[in-house]
């Protein structure tokens, strides 16, 4: 192929849309890489004549399946489970799994297409994949959930395995989920190995796996301030979610001198002018995780704190923001208003919570924005640490996996330096890390041939 005959990048995308009508989040999380792969690949003709982000863009196979269960009154229900095997060129897929209502073909396809360049800049040999059910978990009891997780994996078993591919959690499974999976799956083949990450400690599980995206996102925003010359001392972060990675991402800025003013679930956002201490992120996490009770709750509890209903918390002014709950949360409008208030720099610790008009206005802002290709892999770096652990039959202690943990970010940091310094001073992160993540990528692609 000659480059004059290269496809452009305006005809690629028109080509991703056509082969995939009515998947908005897919198509957004590959215009969101092509945007910056195309100028890196024009003068690279192996990449061209190979196709191959044409091929990271089509996944190796999508598993859809019927998951039928009987909920406490007898009833049998339906819903539908799916496992997106994205690309596995450096490695086993890997990527969570996901139960809740908003999940569909489109979402998984997105998940598992930013968890292959998110695996990749890990420096870990993973693959990326993804999976999950429009099973809604609130409001079931756990042995709903228990015989719902049964079913999932009676059909999903045969496509997994410890090199083939590793699932975790994600929205809606947790470690309770994980068991109950790991249990059925260990119950139809008779293997006991490392198929899933996020397990229990007592039957293979690895520490600060809890942690770790949460812990992860501050260390990227961290590295982020350090190479401006600044730190996180007497930063007011505002953070949204109130889960296992906003939660953590506010403990470690805690502990890293900052003050946390925001949190939130799908019900609004707390604002507490005081700051989030350690203490009340202790409430919230038993709040949330023992009584499954709203964020709204935490105002009764500490009462300098107002609810703002059906609102998400960009509008608070803050020094740096984390967006930790879902996709498409903070939208242009948002990013204006953040950047308009003095922020900083943006950590996503959640998988694309910025859409493309609030990540553009970000880029053209200058300020520093670490998507969460980069800034949340902390979670999929320390399953990557698990799955090694089980290989090896053993298990690092809390210090040794803090460390390692930090090394990663450190390296991803590094990564999105080398391909994202435009020279002035400004890193564009996203460019640094679409980059680094497709060039290792593309280069393993390159050496299988076309397959």
């Amino acid at each position: 192929m000659a480059a004059s005959d290269h496809v452009d990048f305006a005809t690629f995308m028109e080509g991703v849309n056509r082969r995939n009508p009515h998947q908005p989040e897919f198509v957004q999380a590959v215009q969101e890489v092509a945007e910056d792969i195309f100028d890196f690949i024009a003068d690279k003709e192996e990449y061209h004549s190979q196709q191959i982000l044409r091929r990271i863009a089509e996944p190796d196979r999508v598993v859809s399946f019927r998951v039928c269960w009987e909920d406490d009154n007898g009833n049998i229900r339906v819903q539908r489970g799916w496992r997106v095997q994205n690309n596995n060129a450096i490695g086993p897929y890997k990527g969570g799994i996901r139960f809740h209502p908003s999940v569909n073909e489109s979402v998984l396809k997105f998940l598992a297409f930013e968890q292959t360049f998110k695996n990749a800049l890990t420096g870990l040999p993973m693959g990326g994949g993804k999976g999950g059910s429009n099973f809604n978990p609130k409001g079931k009891s756990v042995r709903e959930i228990m015989r719902f997780c049964q079913s999932f994996m009676t059909e999903l078993f045969r496509h997994i395995g410890p090199d083939v591919d590793v699932p975790a959690g994600d929205i809606g499974v947790g470690g309770r989920e994980i068991g109950f999976m790991f249990g059925q799956y260990k119950r139809i083949t008779n293997h006991f190995n490392g198929v899933l990450t996020g397990k229990g400690l007592e039957y293979g599980g690895s520490l600060i796996r809890t942690e770790a995206t949460g812990y992860g996102a501050v260390y990227f925003l961290e590295n982020m301030l350090k190479h401006r010359g600044m730190d996180l001392h007497g930063k007011k972060a505002v953070i949204s979610g109130s889960g296992n990675v906003a939660t953590h991402a506010a403990e470690k800025i805690v502990q890293l001198g900052g003050k946390v003013l925001t949190l939130s679930d799908s019900g609004g956002f707390i604002h507490d002018p005081d700051g989030i201490s350690q203490e009340k992120i202790d409430w919230v996490k038993a709040h949330k995780t023992h009584r499954r009770g709203r964020i709204e709750e935490y105002v009764e509890a500490y009462p300098a704190a107002t609810f703002h209903a059906g609102k998400t918390p960009w509008g608070v002014p803050c020094d740096v923001a984390l967006p930790c709950a879902t996709q498409n949360e903070l939208l242009g409008a948002d990013a204006r208003m953040l950047v308009e208030n003095g922020c900083i720099a943006v950590s996503e610790g959640a998988n694309m919570p910025s859409d493309l008009d609030a990540v553009h206005h970000f880029k053209a802002a200058k300020i520093m924005f670490a998507p969460g290709k980069a800034a949340n892999a902390g979670g999929v770096a320390v399953s990557g640490l698990e799955m090694s652990q089980n290989s090896a039959r053993r298990s690092w202690k809390e210090d040794e996996l803090q460390a390692m943990l930090k090394d990663i970010m450190d390296g991803i940091h590094g990564r999105c330096i080398a391909y994202g310094d435009q020279g002035d001073g400004y890193v564009d992160y996203v460019k640094g890390a679409n980059i680094a993540g497709f060039k290792k990528v593309a280069d393993a692609m390159l050496a299988f041939g076309v397959v």
